[in-house]
């Protein structure tokens, strides 16, 4: 078959580019040479597939035993001599070097099968004239050193291709192919190269060449653009005619982006020689030579880029002006559990974040790595409301309008409230120009501009989770070209589905929860919004008063935020910082002695009580009701027209407490905030008589349940009606309802009293077991308070649940109230260096395990604060008993937590172990084969300081493969594990060397050792056999397994031996398949204590 592929290669270029009648020659010039029979003659030129053709051609060359090319150099030459001869009407058709379609028969098949073969595709352009004789007479215009094709001959197969996605991509990568092998600097070389090397031909490939080049300034159509590229200055080079707006390709069938309506821009043209400043409309004209001659953007398209930037670039007025940079850092979903498919945030430990220092930069580059070519990026910033999100999303806009964002020509910021649209139908560029905040004139020619450069293009989707109130948005269907017009669900769903502008980034914000978060884990980059810190609160709150005028207060201001640390660790979150700015400037308004509150639920009602009592009748109860209503369809934007009365409405927007919505459809109001929208709901269900009391319970959602009644998107309302409930009610919810509300109120608390009283804290969840101190501490009832934290259980685990500052500071609280001690595990929860010191330093935690990159901090800030008494007292309770190491850096952290013992041990000023490092019992490494390996030396190295290890399991499911020098390094070990009682070495791809050089070591071993495992290893008969010589002297031993390794019937019978020599076994498990089962038997018969299970 060699001769095979060396002719069809041949065969196949020789048919591309001529014309029927020469296919035709060409077979009847095999039929005189009696290589072909006549009715085979006759099947041939009947024969509609090219492909077939050249195989069956090729084929009957090798079976009459000629290799062909005395004959292809015929047909090759024969054919040569009438193409000098055409008339110049035939070589301007023909263009650059091409040839007439050649018709064997009708085109069968789709567009994609065209693309896919090995035909020049100028010849479908001439196809298309032969099929439409209407077309022949093109009048034909020149520009010198330009090579295009004709526009209309390539509209029209354009046309038929442009709806099939598939066919588009095809021919992408065919011309992205083309680029890459057809550069003006290569082609010299190629073609002798590659070309001539296939075909054999180099005479008759130079004279196509030249013919190439001769007609290279033959007068053609130029395609109509956009905008128009100026010839260039540079020496000619001999190579093939560029298309226009393809500055890296050099195909002479190239296309246009301008003739790619529906084709993304990057999927066509390669920017390898073209720099950001000649792409973006703020270049510089002056900064290269030639940038003055670069294609200039079109009028319209300039105008509106600058209103864009414009529009961007306000700065907002007020509170909303004021900036303190939140931290991102990477993120991933996970399963929150085995049995479930919902997904969330994992909890990395506070050392092995990693945080996006780059800023804007860093994440818009952040899924550059995974993204395909011509694929739409998608980038993910989630964060729990009210930390900062669509802050930061504004603020990226803004930073494109300031020319920080050079790659993006185009940026759309887009808040999911204005897309809450049904029933309606919209395009594209309605999307983009017109449902926006401050909607924008449609232009046609802008649009096409945008459409044709989707690689040029930020989408910036805000609060995206409100669009999870339009049902199957994710599920919709939405083609790549959008010609009709769709719902807003369909333009959405084209856009996440990346079929819809193709190839631009969709920068999404989002909560970490919900269903379209759910959809989130095949994104190319996940960030999370990490909240404040306390000195960033402090910072805003500064800022805040500043922007309020009251700077004078600014002192006071701070000194009542650290008067509430409870209300300080809640200004993690932006929105509730700015909660306590507003009601912080109230108060200090009103002079003399005051001080903030001590519960969220007292904060809110100190910001809403001055506004309640001036409402309208009614007006709070039914903007509560709306709330509420709209917070179960997870929605928090509301028409004018909902509101009960236009008093109600005008006094909701005096009082701040919603605010105009730009671009909401119709006339639109929002929530100021999500959390206000949550305590307006509390305040609904504690006021309306329509909740019966039994269903009342079900809202705090502290016990599982399959879904909870409001679909946790309004997961503020528990701890505010636990608050309004239980609170006094002149101060609470009298202050906003008045004192009828008083006896529903006290019905409804004796309800959630029970309940409290009946749940058992050490049943729940972590998760719930916070969710419960929250809600009891809101209630500010003493009683209620001693009673949950008198059922927390002594032992708490926190594994996997993350602890923000609020957690840790309610959860310092109640241990501090339970009065006895408590042992708590707070690996992966996130937790910050802070809220550990402050946890693990309480009297009443006797032990903790956390993370031991983040111990390692905590010591190393302790130590340079100074702070030697809480040291001390952080390293006694420490504890990593029992520790599994799963990657190699937790191979590393252990190394480094043996580093500082030595350090300790060292120093003049301390003395002695770690506790943690000398009280570790059981130590299990399993890291599989691929890492296995590698970080096993590195536990080797410090084994010697685990004087107390009594378990060291190397055993895992996938197999840590230490081999025979792992086992060698580990037995130089131990002389000095001295209480080491069970060893593990099952399935490490031990041979007989390692098991020699372990029964070498083992009789150091012999007063400690109990069990012994080399289960599912490579043991031959030399290995058993050093194993059964060294077993008598294990004085200690009581078990080994041998089970499926490799020794024979020889082996088995040495190791039968040796165990009468020793009483002290009780078990020796040596089943392997190796062994005959008659032996096995035998065997057992002889010596019980053989285990054959």
């Amino acid at each position: 078959m060699n001769h095979f592929q060396t002719i069809l290669p041949r065969v196949r270029m020789l048919l591309a580019g001529h014309l029927p009648s020469q296919a035709r020659a060409l077979l009847d010039s095999m039929l005189e040479r009696e290589l072909l029979s006549r009715e085979y003659h006759c099947a041939l030129l009947r024969e509609p597939d090219g492909e077939a053709l050249a195989r069956k051609i090729s084929l009957t060359l090798l079976e009459k035993g000629d290799p062909g090319l005395a004959l292809l150099r015929w047909a090759w030459g024969t054919w040569q001599a009438p193409l000098a001869e055409r008339d110049p009407d035939d070589k301007d058709r023909a263009g650059s070097g091409q040839c007439a379609a050649m018709e064997l028969g009708p085109l069968e098949g789709g567009y994609l099968e065209l693309l896919n073969s090995n035909a020049d595709p100028l010849q479908l352009y001439h196809l298309y004239d032969q099929m439409d004789p209407a077309r022949e007479e093109i009048e034909l215009c020149s520009e010198p050193d330009m090579d295009t094709i004709n526009c209309e001959q390539f509209s029209r197969l354009l046309c038929d291709m442009e709806g099939d996605e598939e066919t588009r991509e095809a021919y992408a990568n065919i011309a992205e192919l083309d680029q890459y092998v057809f550069q003006d600097s290569q082609l010299e070389g190629l073609s002798k190269g590659i070309f001539i090397e296939h075909i054999g031909l180099e005479e008759m490939i130079g004279e196509s060449v030249e013919t190439l080049e001769e007609k290279k300034s033959q007068k053609r159509c130029e395609v109509p653009q956009a905008s128009q590229v100026l010839p260039s200055s540079s020496p000619a080079i001999h190579s093939l005619p560029k298309s226009p707006e393809r500055p890296g390709s050099t195909s002479p069938f190239a296309p246009s982006a301008a003739d790619l309506p529906g084709m993304p821009e990057p999927a066509l043209t390669s920017r390898a020689d073209v720099t950001e400043e000649q792409m973006s409309p703020t270049r510089s004209p002056a900064a290269h030579g030639v940038s003055g001659q670069l294609p200039k953007w079109p009028e319209r398209v300039e105008k509106f880029c600058s209103a864009l930037r414009d529009m961007y670039q306000a700065e907002p007025a007020g509170p909303e002006g004021i900036l303190v940079e939140v931290d991102l850092v990477r993120a991933r979903l996970e399963r929150s559990s085995s049995k479930s498919q919902e997904r969330e945030l994992a909890t990395p430990d506070w050392a092995e974040r990693q945080p996006a220092r780059g800023g804007l930069a860093e994440v818009l580059l952040a899924g550059g790595d995974r993204r395909r070519p011509r694929e739409t990026q998608v980038i993910a910033v989630l964060g729990k409301a009210g930390q900062g999100k669509s802050r930061w999303a504004r603020e990226a806009s803004r930073a494109w309008a300031r020319g920080q964002l050079p790659q993006y020509d185009f940026v759309f910021y887009l808040p999911c409230h204005c897309l809450d649209r049904g029933g309606d139908t919209y395009r594209l560029q309605d999307l983009l120009f017109s449902l926006g905040p401050r909607p924008l004139p449609v232009d046609d020619e802008v649009f096409s501009y945008v459409w044709r450069r989707p690689d040029r293009v930020l989408l910036i989707l805000d609060a995206s989770e409100g669009l999870e109130g339009q049902d199957g948005l994710l599920h919709s269907a939405c083609g790549p070209v959008c010609t009709e017009p769709h719902s807003v669900r369909g333009l959405l769903a084209g856009l996440f589905q990346r079929k819809l502008l193709r190839g631009c980034t969709l920068l999404l914000t989002a909560r970490p929860r919900g269903r379209l978060a759910q959809s989130l884990s095949k994104a190319d980059a996940l960030f999370e919004v990490a909240g404040f810190s306390a000195e960033q609160a402090k910072t805003y709150l500064t800022r805040y008063l500043e922007c309020a005028g009251a700077t004078e207060r600014q002192e006071r201001a701070l000194e009542l935020l650290q008067g509430q640390p409870f209300l300080l660790s809640h200004c993690h979150s932006p929105t509730l910082c700015r909660a306590v700015g507003q009601l912080s400037e109230a108060l200090l308004e009103l002079g003399g002695e005051t001080e903030l509150p001590s519960t969220l639920t007292g904060l809110y009602v100190g910001l809403l009580g001055p506004a309640a009592r001036d409402s309208p009748p009614g007006a709070l109860a039914g903007l509560a009701r709306l709330a509420w209503e709209l917070g179960r369809r997870r929605r928090g934007t509301l028409l004018e027209s909902q509101f009960p009365s236009a008093e109600a409405r005008a006094w909701a927007v005096a009082k701040g407490l919603v605010q105009p919505a730009p671009g909401a459809a119709a006339v639109g109001l929002a929530f100021c905030s999500f959390l206000l929208q949550c305590f307006l709901g509390a305040v609904w269900l504690a006021l309306s008589s329509d909740i019966k009391d039994k269903e009342l319970p079900q809202y705090l959602a502290l016990t599982p349940r399959k879904k909870r009644p409001y679909d946790n998107w309004l997961e503020g309302v528990p701890r505010f009606l636990a608050g309004l409930v239980f609170q006094p009610h002149a101060d609470c919810l009298g202050a906003l309802a008045g004192p009828a509300a008083a006896t529903l109120k006290d019905r409804k608390q004796k309800v959630l009293t029970r309940y409290l009283k009946r749940l058992q804290p050490g049943t729940l969840r972590a998760g719930q077991l916070l969710e419960l101190l929250h809600c009891t501490r809101e209630t500010l009832d003493a009683g209620l308070w001693q009673h949950v934290v008198q059922g927390l259980p002594a032992r708490l685990s926190f594994v996997g649940t993350r602890l923000t500052p609020p957690h840790t500071y309610v959860l310092g609280s109640a241990l501090e109230a339970a009065g006895r001690d408590f042992s708590l595990d707070l690996c992966s929860t996130g937790i910050d260096p802070p809220g550990l010191g402050s946890l693990v330093g309480l009297s009443c935690v006797t032990h903790f395990r956390a993370a031991l990159s983040d111990m390692v901090g905590l010591w190393e800030s302790l130590q340079q604060r100074g702070e030697a008494k809480l040291l001390r007292a952080v390293e006694e309770k420490f504890t990593i008993e029992p520790f599994k190491a799963k990657s190699v850096k937790d191979v590393e952290d252990l190394g480094n937590l043996v580093q500082i013992q030595r350090t300790r041990s060292s120093s003049e000023d301390t003395a002695g172990e770690l506790p943690a490092v000398r009280d570790l019992k059981k130590l299990e490494f399993a890291l599989g084969p691929i890492s296995g390996p590698q970080a096993f030396p590195k536990l080797v190295r410090i084994l010697e300081a685990f004087s107390s290890l009594q378990h060291l399991d190397l055993d895992s499911l996938s197999e840590n493969k230490i081999g025979d020098e792992g086992v060698e390094q580990l037995s130089a070990t131990f002389p000095r594990l001295k209480a080491l009682e069970t060893l593990n070495l099952s399935q490490n791809n031990i041979t007989d060397v390692g098991a020699c050089k372990l029964a070498e070591a083992l009789p150091s071993l012999a007063a400690s050792l109990l069990r012994l495992s080399l289960y599912n290893n490579c043991i031959c008969d030399m290995g058993a056999e050093s194993l059964a010589h060294v077993l008598p002297d294990m004085g200690s031993l009581r078990v080994l397994d041998v089970q499926y390794n490799k020794f024979t019937a020889a082996g088995a019978q040495q190791l039968a031996a040796s165990l009468r020599k020793c009483p002290h076994v009780e078990t020796l498990a040596m089943w392997t398949p190796t062994i005959p089962f008659g032996v096995h038997e035998h065997l057992q018969q002889l010596d019980a204590r053989i285990s054959l299970k």
